[in-house]
């Protein structure tokens, strides 16, 4: 009894010090499992039809289930969907819920789910990233006003069944429905409150947290819920998000303690990581391509030949193995290796010819497009304050200068929410981002070429041939030929390159060995509900 006192003291000592440092408020009490995680940027929005970003789907999914939902290794699995059943042709999938709550105990029911649908669709919402849901019957047509909201696909047929028509087959729907454009929202508050609906004071959850407190730039608190339906499974009782923009920062409150989790570090430090703290450092394979966007809509851009001269000169081995490191992979192509029912093989036709030589096809490519001394090409390259992005781009700069002395691109530094916010709205002219899978599938990727996908589609690609390829590939049941469909139609994009992929992902991420049921995964996501502090466990087996 005394050693555990010890513990408990101990370990309240140390959660409430790094509340404090984190400027997480208030000391929690004695008695709760507390988790600090650190999470790259400040939300946006938690309302799940206005977000857009990873960080945000990090927060959301602890706070809200769809219909299928991850499992610790990322993998769908069942969350208000208890069973279900699809048609022959794949088109009509009949949902049975589970039966579930909100957080303030009013029924989750398929009402809902047809009131969110209608909701993300109506184009008054604004929602940024619909295009994900545009295998609904009538989803597509909804956001562009063609027809009203109410006659998209979905429909409840009681209060637990819920059916949803699809324009055509998708046998990756159990994996679309883990993100968070497809989450219920309760309808009850979002008609009493409006946009104001995910305010602490007015939010109501169906997930394992729901959020206490939101002070911007500093954290976002959630607590746990405990109308959740496997509530007596969850660990942790508070979870605080921290804006970690600074990864180099972040590292350092992950060494003294004051975060459990950061999801990234800086490629540079990986020799000293693995030294100082060897057990905290995850890497692994990462479903996700970093990428830049050229917009097409710009007279000097319009060209693929232009396009491609910008593209073949960047020494992607050089970015990967020098400046990212931690195993991330040169980029020929925008779909990564390992994603499922896809045969690969797609590359940029001259991925293997040596950079010099590259980089000397590149100037006669531009100088054919009409640049050269009385006419430079001059550009602004955008890109993001976060992570190891401002080590990237005075690289890339120094790549494209070689191209010629005319050549002459100019560094842009953004937050990553402006950024974002840029692209979507057409306001760039070259910038990085990165892309990661919503759901293990070539499509995920891919749709971002499709032109109906803006403003996903930040580059204004406009290629009526792509659109087509992938149209019909999505209606081809047979998912070996689907793949090859596919492949043809990146071929073409790649070929066109309204986008310059760069490197493949790794996931990173610092986690103190005292965290329990993190997994790594390739989609990188770790739900807090499946986590604990063993610390916390081993104190409550003491007698």
């Amino acid at each position: 009894m005394i050693r555990k006192a010890i513990i408990k003291s101990l370990l309240v000592s140390a959660s409430t010090l790094a509340v404090v440092a984190c400027g997480g408020g208030d000391p929690v009490d004695s008695d709760t499992v507390v988790l600090h995680r650190g999470n790259s940027s400040e939300p946006l929005s938690l309302d799940p039809h206005k977000a857009s970003g990873t960080w945000e789907n990090n927060i959301i999914g602890d706070m809200f289930i769809g219909l299928f939902t991850e499992d610790i290794a990322g993998e769908p699995i069942p969350g208000m969907a208890e069973s279900w059943e699809v048609s022959e042709d794949g088109l009509m999938w009949t949902f049975r819920l589970r039966e579930a709550s909100w957080s303030d105990g009013q029924p989750v029911t398929a009402h809902d789910f047809v009131f969110a649908w209608r909701r993300i669709a109506s184009p008054a919402t604004g929602a940024q990233y619909v295009s994900l849901l545009y295998p609904i019957e009538g989803m597509e047509a909804a956001t562009r006003g063609e027809i009203s909201p109410d006659e998209i696909g979905v429909r409840a047929i009681d209060d637990r069944t819920l059916e949803v028509r699809l324009v055509n087959p998708a046998p990756y729907l159990p994996g679309l429905l883990t993100h968070y454009t497809s989450f219920p929202v309760p309808r009850h508050v979002v008609e009493q409150y409006g946009d104001e609906w995910v305010r602490p004071a007015n939010i109501e959850v169906n997930g394992a947290y729901r959020l206490e407190d939101w002070r911007t730039n500093n954290f976002v608190h959630l607590t746990r819920n405990a109308t959740f339906f496997d509530n007596e499974s969850v660990c942790i009782d508070d979870v605080y998000y921290y804006p970690t923009v600074d990864n180099s920062a972040a590292g350092r409150r992950v060494r003294n303690g004051e975060l459990h989790i950061n999801n990234d570090f800086p490629g540079q430090q990986l020799d000293f990581l693995r030294r100082e703290i060897p057990e905290y450092v995850r890497i692994a394979p990462y479903m996700g391509t970093i990428y830049f966007s050229v917009n097409t809509t710009l007279d000097m851009f319009a060209d693929p030949g232009v396009r491609n001269a910008l593209g073949m000169a960047i020494d992607r081995s050089f970015i990967a193995e020098e400046i990212l490191r931690a195993g991330y992979q040169p980029a020929y192509s925008m779909v990564p290796p390992g994603v499922a029912n896809y045969p690969g093989g797609v590359r940029a036709e001259w991925a293997d010819t040596p950079i010099e030589e590259r980089r000397a096809r590149a100037r006669e490519l531009l100088e054919e497009a009409g640049f050269g001394p009385d006419n430079p090409l001059q550009f602004e390259y955008t890109y993001r304050a976060t992570r190891d992005n401002p080590r990237v781009a005075p690289v890339v700069q120094n790549d494209w200068s070689a191209i010629a002395e005319w050549v002459e691109p100019e560094l842009i530094v953004n937050d990553t929410q402006i950024h974002y916010d840029n692209l979507r709205a057409q306001d760039f002219q070259i910038a990085d981002g990165g892309w990661i899978a919503d759901y293990n599938d070539p499509y995920n990727f891919l749709f971002l070429g499709e032109y109906r996908s803006i403003p996903m589609n930040y580059s204004r690609y406009n290629n009526p041939e792509y659109d087509a390829l992938v149209t019909a590939a999505n209606r081809e049941q047979d998912l070996e030929v689907r793949g090859r469909m596919l492949a043809r139609a990146e071929q073409t994009l790649i070929d066109d390159m309204p986008i310059i992929p760069i490197v493949y992902y790794v996931s990173k991420n610092l986690v103190n060995p005292d965290v329990t049921g993190w997994e790594d995964n390739i989609v990188d996501i770790h739900r807090t509900r499946y986590l604990c502090l063993a610390s916390s466990q081993a104190e409550a087996g003491e007698e």
